[in-house]
């Protein structure tokens, strides 16, 4: 698997079938007398491939950044829809407004952010950023408009196009890093971080929210602690779970790889440093606006049925509603559930899992009942799938499930697919459930590959069971 004894990497067309039967067309697989770029080394490809996706997924969003996505139509059938330039206005980012501020007018003509703080002070920060790039407009006299009025104006129109785009080249910076991150968690598999970097779903959802921003933070732990470093990992997982919660779930992964080596040092660090940098990102929200900063708890408590979820299946098909109590109470008792059958499949398992796996089941199982899957949702299982399962054959069968749904979701917003009889679009139930059986279908893959490491494309066919040693954290970290 690697290309000469000078180098310990392992190229792909040597590893993975669909990348050595495409090598076919160029020449085969590579070679013992194979030539190295001075310049151009894996890393510096898998950043430059992902700049080139992160463009492509700016370009699909053209249409609509055109006519500032003031068309109600072209949004879903060109499929370039973003909740950004429609935040801006409606959550008051026009007039920069603190995200968590209780001063009466405001509240009054503005929803609060439904995000986490991380979020909404990346989009705050953004909002000056664009003020200070259209020559720091004059806001007094928006103070008296409606946000519908304001998303009428067209110095306001222009001034969230400027915001998208600047958000754009903020999340393009994120996206090349977590590709970077991902890329040295391995040093013998920098191009397992190439099935992140040319993803579809990373093309077509990147631009829809800043779920990007936890992705980096996310790829950010799963380096750090390939560098034995759990502090900084910790740290990271904090941030991310200020950002979006899911990252939080990773400590779950950290608490079975510890458990294994009864070492847990490591992980009482990481689960400190994660609780401070949590609580530390949260406080300027809080101590301004304890009631706003409470909003985000209690718009995802009381949330009903939503897109994507298998609980809108359950809605529709039965022409009635579930009661958002039940919801919640089923969908808390199936993920700790399935959380216990990811410890115990850690716990069993003929070697330790590797983080990247343990993350991938856990998010992945909380995806599957969550009450809403936004299309970008995706991202948050991309750096896990990629280290977890580096196999194309397999990300290609997941990420096509993924980018019907993304088709299907816009086309069902749209009306496109709603009967002539006027009853619930059945397609979108379709399409709802053909992506989580190819999400299911990638759990199944990575649940065989804990319980037969053999399989595992990172351990390899040849693993056989070690002898008894003494505990090495450090080689299962080596492994992600």
């Amino acid at each position: 698997m690697t290309r000469g004894g000078h180098d310990a990497r392992v190229h792909p067309t040597l590893d993975d079938p669909v990348i050595a039967a495409l090598s076919e067309g160029v020449g085969g697989p590579v070679g013992e007398h194979a030539g190295r770029h001075r310049w151009w080394t894996p890393v510096r490809v898998v950043l430059a491939l992902t700049a080139v996706c992160f463009a492509l997924g700016m370009v699909q969003k053209n249409n609509c950044y055109q006519d500032s996505w003031q068309n109600g139509t072209a949004r879903y059938s060109h499929m370039c829809y973003s909740d950004l330039p429609y935040l801006y206005t409606d959550r008051g980012f026009a007039e920069l407004n603190w995200p968590y501020t209780d001063d009466p007018q405001v509240r009054a003509r503005y929803h609060v952010m439904e995000y986490p703080v991380g979020i909404s002070y990346w989009a705050w920060g953004t909002a000056w950023v664009t003020h200070w790039l259209s020559g720091s407009p004059d806001i007094e006299s928006r103070y008296g408009q409606t946000p519908a009025q304001l998303g009428a104006d067209k110095t306001v129109t222009a001034e969230s196009r400027l915001f998208v785009t600047v958000n754009a080249l903020g999340l393009a910076a994120v996206a090349i890093l977590a590709a970077w991150f991902l890329a040295g968690v391995d040093r013998r598999r920098p191009w397992d971080a190439a099935i992140f970097a040319i993803s579809p779903a990373l093309a077509l959802t990147a631009l829809v929210n800043w779920d990007l921003l936890s992705v980096g933070l996310v790829a950010g732990a799963l380096w750090a602690w390939s560098r034995d470093r759990p502090v900084l990992t910790g740290v990271l997982i904090g941030l991310g779970t200020a950002t979006k919660l899911y990252p939080l779930f990773l400590l779950g992964g950290l608490l079975i790889i510890c458990a294994r080596r009864r070492q847990w040092r490591p992980f009482v660090l990481a689960a400190v440093a994660a609780a401070v940098a949590w609580v530390v990102a949260d406080l300027p929200a809080y101590l301004s606006g304890p009631a706003e900063w409470r909003v985000f708890w209690s718009f995802n408590s009381d949330r009903g049925a939503d897109l994507g979820s298998i609980w809108l299946v359950i809605a529709q098909a039965g022409d009635g509603t579930v009661a958002v109590h039940t919801i919640n109470t089923v969908s808390w008792l199936f993920f700790g559930a399935w959380c216990v059958g990811v410890l115990l499949l850690g716990l069993l398992a003929p070697a330790t899992p590797r983080l990247a796996q343990l993350g991938f089941l856990v998010v992945a199982g909380f995806l599957l009942v969550n009450k809403v899957y936004s299309p970008q949702y995706v991202l948050w299982l991309l750096p896990l799938a990629a280290l977890a399962r580096p196999r194309w054959r397999d990300q290609i069968v997941w990420q096509a499930g993924e980018v019907f749904y993304f088709a299907a979701v816009w086309w069902y917003l749209g009306g496109y697919l709603a009967p002539a009889s006027g009853s619930d679009a059945g397609f979108y139930w379709v399409a709802i459930v053909v992506r989580m059986a190819a999400e299911l279908y990638l759990v199944g893959i990575v649940v065989r590959d804990v319980l037969r490491p053999q399989h595992d494309p990172v351990r390899g066919p040849d693993w056989v069971r070690p002898r008894p040693a003494a505990p090495s954290l450090a080689l299962d970290r080596s492994l992600g």
